[in-house]
């Protein structure tokens, strides 16, 4: 069972899922919908749920610098509370800075930030679910 990274925005879904054996990350799409349509969006990570057959959900969880939680945090958290209420595991992962990186891998390869918008959302969906991973692999070692 695959794992599935997510970057909600106000008007796009960044999707990024893990390879078989979740040791791989790759950026998969963008979802982009009306502003503020997380139906339309749920609707569409259910269909990828079951077409890859995903187990579970990494949601970015965007926070201030400070730690606190604002509109865009609460905006994760909501959605989060969507699929949760549709049987999806989903988990949280800060996600600070990870657009900032993703646009950093961006410029690495010479590509305009503007005409890759959507490659930036997926791309920062990978960092997140990276993260993730990453964080389980540390857990593991300590043992």
């Amino acid at each position: 069972m695959r794992i599935l990274g997510l970057d909600l925005g106000i008007k796009s879904l960044g999707v990024a899922i893990t390879d078989k054996s979740n040791t791989l990350v790759r950026p998969l799409k963008v979802i982009n919908f009306s502003k503020e349509d997380y139906e339309y969006a749920l609707e569409k990570i259910k269909e990828i749920i079951k077409e890859y057959s995903v187990s579970k959900v990494i949601l970015g969880f965007p926070k201030n610098m400070d730690g606190s939680v604002g509109f865009a945090g609460k905006r994760s958290l909501n959605f989060k509370n969507m699929l949760e209420k549709e049987g999806i595991m989903v988990v949280l992962v800060d996600e600070r800075l990870t657009t900032k990186s993703a646009e950093d891998i961006i410029h690495s390869h010479d590509e305009h930030i503007k005409s890759t918008k959507n490659k930036i959302d997926a791309i920062a969906a990978s960092i997140i679910l990276e993260t993730y991973l990453r964080m389980c692999s540390n857990d593991i070692k300590k043992f």
